[in-house]
């Protein structure tokens, strides 16, 4: 059962490697045809199994870990090239693309500016970037634009309208009402006791 299994994805691989070359040499291989056979037999319970026996044989790992290297060295040859600069550029001017890649990416970024900011080395040096007279003129620049201004107001209102933000204020709207509240019954002892006092001192004095 194994060796059939193994058979089986190994012909697939090899039948949908070899559709494309067909195609290109002007042979009727049917490209699209052959790719929905293949997706549609590795989705069954069989095809499944098949991969899953393949990944299991201790052969099959042996050669992957061997192997691992020039997938990587591979994989930063194509990433690196000038065909792939050129795709990324491409695929970034597309907003959508853009921004669902920043969402994809937030988690990692805020972490790595966490990160970042306790680091020693990388505080020094942006005390040492923000001392520099030429950014300091940047930021006031930036801090007076327009648009800045704009930009703070929008991040200013989003966290007002936020239901955390607003659930946070009260806690600290009640507490602050709750500390006023036992403050001043304690004013009003303290009050009491003095007057208490004053008043018997004042009994003795008559008496």
């Amino acid at each position: 059962m194994k060796n059939y299994a193994m058979l089986l994805v190994l012909l697939l691989l090899f039948i949908y490697g070899c559709a494309p070359a067909e195609q290109g040499n002007g042979q009727t291989g049917d490209y699209e045809g052959t790719k929905k056979l293949v997706i549609d037999i590795l989705k069954t319970d069989e095809g499944k199994k098949a991969i899953e026996d393949v990944l299991a044989d201790e052969k099959t790992k042996a050669k992957l870990i061997m192997e691992e290297s020039v997938v990587k060295e591979t994989i930063k040859g194509v990433l690196t090239s000038k065909e792939a600069e050129q795709f990324w550029k491409k695929q970034f001017e597309d907003p959508k693309f853009a921004e669902a890649f920043a969402k994809s990416m937030q988690k990692e970024h805020e972490k790595l500016i966490k990160d970042l900011m306790k680091d020693p080395e990388y505080q020094s040096l942006m005390i040492d970037i923000l001392k520099n007279p030429e950014m300091e003129q940047q930021l006031r620049d930036v801090l007076k634009s327009q648009q800045y201004r704009e930009q703070m107001k929008s991040v200013i209102m989003e966290t007002l309208e936020s239901p955390l933000f607003k659930a946070r204020m009260q806690d600290l709207l009640i507490k602050g009402a709750q500390e006023i509240q036992k403050g001043g019954g304690q004013e009003e002892g303290d009050s009491g006791q003095e007057g208490g006092g004053q008043d018997g001192q004042g009994s003795e004095g008559t008496s």
